[in-house]
């Protein structure tokens, strides 16, 4: 009997521990909510969009002989300063002075062969003139058949003219272009500027000195002063972007420097990469700083839209639901759903137009901790899983 009372009170107790362990994991679940609140403010606010790119020369000039032959008397490196007209190097080939001198002497012959083709048709002409007029005088003279005669050689003669012309033009545009080719074995730069790059040396052969690309042709010379940002905006954005708008450009190379600048030229055409379009954009600077160089990487903010005295708040107030926007704001503690309409928006703020008055107080995040959580540190509520939620991370999400 003393053996059955106490397995009954064993029982009991067992009972009374499996009920504390599961009241005491029932308020564990019990949830506190907590609220990251800011307040609706007036203020400006602009709207842009991000584009990156490279530092270029807007008035760059590759200077690339059609010519071949080998590079001599070089006179220029990287960071000379030059004048249009200027003296870069020569071009050392002694065939295009035998192409001149042939095709000086196929002019001359030309020349000479329309003179004498002139000489031909008159003297053509004054034997029929002269047959003529005897003709006249006495109707024997000469016969209808003689006459066609003399008049076919008058006839042939001018046509020998013709094509001594034509002979005298085509060796005359050989002439010309012999001498072209052989005066550009003189390189002089077609602008000034800055010799930005120097991709030969004395004794190079030009018939294998590659310039597939700009990049590579043998010098390279631009103004300085033209210096330019260059970005690319992918086609959904491109339709947001007009000259004139302002930019802001900060460069890798230079941290924590900002430059400003406004849209110079928008290219009508696209280049297409891994299915992506994308479309040059031109940024001249308001100022230029003697710290940018060329081909520096850039990263910039073109301001599309900008506005003065308006509504707004963080965007991560502003959700979502049936394609509406709306926000919640804290009332005695809870919160309460607010319809709004949104305006312009830089990511981090928004604008509402309305729905909200200036000072309303929005949820910009939700925190659920458990009870003992929330009587625990900050950094262990996070250790032991508490649940954040911040709404809007990422566009206006709900």
């Amino acid at each position: 009997m003393k053996k059955k009372k106490q397995l009954v009170a064993a029982a009991a107790v067992l009972l009374l521990a499996g009920g504390y362990y599961w009241y005491d994991q029932s308020g564990s679940t019990e949830k506190k909510v907590r609220y990251a609140t800011a307040e609706a403010e007036k203020g400006a606010l602009a709207s842009s969009i991000s584009a990156s790119g490279n530092v270029i020369v807007d008035n760059q000039s590759t200077v690339d002989p059609t010519i071949t032959g080998t590079v001599a008397d070089l006179s220029v490196k990287v960071g000379d300063k030059v004048e249009k007209g200027q003296f870069l190097f020569n071009i050392v080939n002694n065939d295009l002075s035998v192409s001149v001198s042939k095709a000086a002497a196929s002019y001359e012959s030309a020349k000479n062969s329309l003179e004498s083709a002139k000489i031909d048709k008159d003297s053509a002409k004054a034997a029929y003139e002269k047959a003529k007029d005897e003709d006249d005088d006495d109707d024997d003279a000469y016969t209808g058949r003689e006459l066609d005669v003399l008049k076919d050689k008058v006839d042939l003669a001018e046509s020998k003219i013709i094509q001594a012309e034509k002979s005298l033009a085509a060796s005359g545009a050989d002439f010309g272009n012999a001498r072209t080719d052989a005066a550009e074995r003189k390189v002089v730069s077609a602008i000034s500027g800055t010799v930005l790059g120097v991709n030969v040396k004395n004794g190079d052969d030009l018939s294998r000195t590659s310039s597939v690309d700009n990049a590579s042709a043998p010098i390279i010379i631009g103004e300085i002063e033209t210096l330019k940002a260059e970005v690319e905006v992918n086609e959904v954005d491109i339709a947001k972007v007009a000259i004139g708008q302002k930019v802001t450009i900060e460069m890798d190379a230079l941290d924590g420097v900002n430059f400003f600048g406004k849209v110079e030229k928008i290219d009508s055409l696209g280049t297409v990469s891994q299915g992506v379009v994308s479309y040059n954009v031109t940024v001249g600077f308001d100022s230029l700083d003697a710290r940018i160089k060329p081909d520096m990487t850039v990263s910039a903010s073109i301001i599309t839209d900008e506005k003065q005295d308006v509504l707004k708040v963080p965007s991560s107030a502003v959700k979502t639901e049936n394609n509406a926007f709306y926000v919640e704001i804290l009332v005695k503690g809870s919160p309460q759903k607010r319809d709004a309409a949104v305006g312009i928006s830089n990511g981090a703020e928004t604008e509402i137009t309305s729905g909200l008055a200036a000072g309303d107080k929005v949820i910009t995040e939700t925190i659920d901790v458990s009870g003992e959580e929330s009587s625990s540190s900050g950094s262990s509520a996070r250790n032991s899983g508490g649940n954040v939620r911040i709404p809007g991370v990422g566009g206006f999400g709900r």
